[in-house]
């Protein structure tokens, strides 16, 4: 079993930033993909930003490009997500998630984290 954790969340306030780490530890395994969703209180969880190993891209939410940015190691599994210039609209649980089959952007992943809460205020 694989487990991704999340950490990094917290209070901020609005024009601070954060940056937000996952892991994933359990058994071995080599991720093609890691990324991050969010779900705002009252609304469906929405794809956030995501980074391809094998092939050397990233994809990231048109409404946050220019302020948040992905990055991550694949020999150890690990994604960050850097979230500058924060704004309320960006509260929400941020999640983790890793594929080990997809190149790009998968319909569905095989792995999602706990979530972490991000709480900015005006």
């Amino acid at each position: 079993q694989v487990q991704l954790v999340e950490s990094g969340g917290g209070l901020v306030q609005a024009g601070e930033s954060l940056r937000l780490s996952c892991a994933a530890s359990g058994r071995a395994f080599t991720s093609k993909t890691m990324g991050w969703y969010r779900q705002a209180p009252g609304k469906e969880r929405e794809f956030v930003a995501s980074i391809s190993w094998s092939l050397g891209r990233t994809y990231v939410l048109d409404v946050v490009k220019g302020r948040f940015t992905v990055s991550g190691e694949s020999a150890k599994n690990t994604v960050y997500l850097q979230m500058n210039s924060l704004n309320p609209e960006d509260t929400a649980v941020y999640y983790c998630v890793a594929d080990e089959n997809e190149d790009g952007l998968p319909e569905i992943w095989d792995y999602w984290g706990q979530g972490t809460q991000v709480t900015v205020s005006s």
